[in-house]
C-alpha cells in the first residue's frame, strides 16, 4: 500500500531543490521535537512515582503490578501503530500519539487506588508505545531521503529530553504536588505537539533519493543495462531456488521478516541493559560499594549522560565505520564497560564502567530499529520495537531474581553478556538490511 502524503518524486539524476532541502530541514526539526518530548514527559512521570505511590497508598507489590500498565499499554499499541502508520501515514499517527501521551501523563495523580492507577497507566503506555513507533517510522522515511544515518541524533534528543524532564522534576518535586506538576507536563506536551505537529502535518513524507546528480547520461544508460541483466539473472536464480508454489517475492518477504526479528533481538539486548541500569545501578553502588546516597544516584546519571553523548556522535560514527562495525564496536564496548561496572572493587571504577557502558549501548537500539524499518517499513519498526521493549521489561526482574540467587554484581554481568550477544548477532547481519544513508 502506498504511503499517504508522499508527493515528492524521486527522479534519478536530479538534485533536490532548495525548497525541498528546506522542507527536509523543517521535517527533521519537527521529528526531533517529538523525540525530545517523549523523553521529557516520560522522565517527568518517573520522578513522581514515589509521590503517586504515597497518594494511592499502594504496597510495593501492588505498585509493581500497576506500573506494568505502562508496559502493557505500550506493547499492545506498538503493533497496531505500525498498521495505523501504513493506513494513515506516520505523520498524523505521530501527532495523535503525542496528544494521547500528553493527556495520559496528567491522569495518574487523579487516581486513589492501585487498580485505578494501573488502568490510567494503560492509556499513558498506549501513547508512549504509539509515539515511539510512529516517530521512528517518520524518522526512517526522512533518513532515506537525506541519505545520511541520522537516527542516533533523534534518539539523542530523546535522551536529552529525558535528562531535562528528570532534572526539572527533581527541582520542583519539593515545591509542587504531583497533580499540578504532571498537569504542567501535559500542557507543555500539548503545546509542543501543536507547534511541531503543525509542521509535521503540513510537510509531505519525502521520497528517497534514488540516484546521484553527478551521474552522466552515458553512465546511467550503461548502469541501467547492466542492472537489467543482473536483475534478470537474479530473478532466474530466485525462481529456481524458491520452493514450488512460492514466489520470489514471498521468499524475499520471509527473509526480511527474519532479519527484522534479528534486529529486534539486538534492540532487546540493548533495552535489557537500559532497564537494568535504571533500576539497579544506584542500589549496586549503595549496597555493594558503600557509596553515599548522592554518589549512588549519580550512577544512572553518568550512564544516561554518556549514552546521550554517544548518540550525538552516532551519525559521524556511522558514516565513518558503517552500521555493522558500529553495532559490533558498541556491543563489545558495552560488554567491557559493564564487566568493569559490575565487578569493580571501588565506586569510581564502577562509575567509569557505567559511563563506558552508556557509550557502548548508545547507538545499538537506534541503528537496529532503523535497519528493521528500512526492511519492512512501519511494520518492521513496530515488530523490532515490541521485541526490544520486551528487554526493558525482562531486565529488572531478571536482575532481581539472579541477585537473590547469586549476588547483585554477578547478576549485573548479564548486561555485559547480552551486549556481547548483540555484537555477535550484529556481525552475523553484515551486508544485509542496509538502511538508507549509510554503509552496512
Amino acid at each position: 500500500m502506498p504511503t499517504p502524503n508522499k508527493t515528492w518524486s524521486a527522479i534519478p539524476g536530479r538534485r533536490r531543490s532548495a525548497t525541498a532541502d528546506r522542507s527536509l530541514t523543517q521535517l527533521r526539526t519537527a521529528i526531533t521535537a517529538f523525540f525530545a518530548l517523549d523523553g521529557f514527559v516520560f522522565a517527568g512521570w518517573v520522578v513522581r512515582i514515589p509521590a503517586i505511590k504515597e497518594r494511592t497508598g499502594a504496597s510495593q507489590g501492588a505498585l509493581g503490578l500497576a506500573l506494568l500498565g505502562v508496559s502493557a499499554g505500550a506493547v499492545a499499541t506498538m503493533v497496531m501503530t505500525g498498521r495505523l502508520c501504513r493506513r494513515f501515514g506516520s505523520h498524523p499517527t505521530t501527532v495523535a500519539a503525542a496528544v494521547l501521551l500528553s493527556l495520559g501523563v496528567a491522569l495518574p495523580p487523579l487516581t486513589g487506588s492501585a487498580l485505578a492507577l494501573g488502568l490510567v497507566l494503560l492509556v499513558f503506555g498506549a501513547g508512549f508505545g504509539g509515539l515511539n513507533v510512529a516517530m521512528n517510522s517518520a524518522a526512517i522515511d526522512l533518513i532515506a531521503a537525506l541519505r545520511r544515518p541520522v537516527m542516533p541524533g533523534f534518539h539523542a534528543a530523546f535522551s536529552l529530553g529525558g535528562m531535562a524532564g528528570a532534572a526539572l522534576g527533581g527541582l520542583i518535586a519539593g515545591r509542587l504536588a504531583p497533580t499540578p506538576h504532571l498537569a504542567l507536563l501535559a500542557a507543555v506536551g500539548l503545546l509542543v505537539t501543536a507547534v511541531a505537529g503543525r509542521a509535521l502535518l503540513r510537510l509531505p513524507v519525502p521520497e528517497p533519493v534514488l540516484a546521484s546528480a553527478s551521474a552522466s547520461a552515458s553512465a546511467s544508460a550503461s548502469a541501467s543495462a547492466s542492472a537489467s541483466a543482473s536483475a534478470s539473472a537474479s530473478a532466474s536464480a530466485e525462481e529456481s531456488a524458491a520452493p514450488a508454489g512460492r514466489t520470489p517475492e514471498d521468499a524475499a518477504r520471509g527473509a526480511a521478516r527474519r532479519l527484522v526479528a534479528v534486529f529486534g533481538l539486538i534492540a532487546l539486548c540493548t533495552a535489557y541493559g537500559e532497564g537494568a541500569m535504571a533500576d539497579w545501578a544506584a542500589l549496586h553502588l549503595d549496597q555493594d560499594l558503600d557509596a553515599s546516597p548522592g554518589v549512588a544516584a549519580a550512577g544512572y546519571s553518568v550512564f544516561a549522560l554518556m549514552m546521550a553523548v554517544g548518540r550525538l556522535s552516532g551519525t559521524a560514527l556511522l558514516e565513518r565505520l558503517g552500521q555493522t562495525r558500529t553495532l559490533v564496536a558498541g556491543g563489545a564496548t558495552a560488554a567491557a564497560g559493564m564487566l568493569l561496572g559490575s565487578l569493580a572493587p571501588t565506586v569510581w571504577l564502577a562509575l567509569l564502567g557505567f559511563a563506558v557502558t552508556g557509550l557502548g549501548l548508545a547507538n545499538l537500539f537506534p541503528v537496529a530499529i532503523a535497519r528493521a524499518g528500512a526492511l519492512t517499513g512501519p511494520s518492521g519498526v513496530a515488530a523490532a520495537s515490541t521485541v526490544g521493549y520486551g528487554g526493558m521489561l525482562l531486565g529488572p526482574p531478571a536482575i532481581g531474581f539472579l541477585a537473590d540467587w547469586l549476588s547483585l554484581p554477578i547478576a549485573l554481568t548479564t548486561v555485559a553478556l547480552l551486549a556481547a550477544v548483540a555484537a555477535v548477532v550484529a556481525y552475523g547481519t553484515r551486508g544485509t538490511g542496509r538502511a538508507g544513508g549509510g554503509p552496512a
